[in-house]
């Protein structure tokens, strides 16, 4: 469990490769309240149904020698992509001011690419991150994870 106190209009981002849920906490760090301000979804289907053509092919210097080029994982690519949509909304936010204190989850690889994108006025308003992937839990259940010690 995490054990974060989450204050009094703290925002809670709980997001993935494709899904984010924006929070507000209505209520206080002892007793959280998250309720939805906004939710950002990316459609991202599998590889296999973004990629059209087979994988290239190269020569291998002299020779009738050929190699073939590894798939390119478009699905990965787009949850990448999608940080960067999270990133920027947190950004347009946090610069008219919208919330003073964040709280950041997600699963490991997103949350790395989150810390790449955020600007330095988000980072700066983080006040705890944790990595597990929580998009699919309801609201109270989330408010019990984030703030169960363990």
């Amino acid at each position: 469990m995490s054990g974060v106190r989450i204050e009094h209009d703290a925002w809670v981002l709980v997001g993935d490769g494709e899904k984010a849920l924006v929070f507000r906490n209505e209520g206080d760090a002892d007793y959280p309240n998250l309720q939805v301000i906004r939710i950002l979804e990316h459609e991202n289907p599998v590889t296999r149904e973004q990629g059209t053509d087979a994988p290239g092919r190269y020569i291998d210097g002299l020779g009738p020698n050929r190699s073939a080029v590894e798939n390119t994982d478009w699905h990965t690519l787009e949850k990448h992509r999608f940080a960067k949509t999270m990133a920027d909304a947190l950004y347009k936010a946090a610069h008219k001011g919208k919330f003073s204190k964040l709280v950041v989850v997600a699963p490991p690889m997103t949350l790395g690419d989150l810390r790449k994108e955020f600007h330095k006025e988000v980072k700066d308003r983080i006040i705890a991150e944790v990595d597990k992937t929580l998009t699919g839990h309801t609201p109270d259940a989330i408010e019990k994870i984030l703030t169960t010690k363990a």
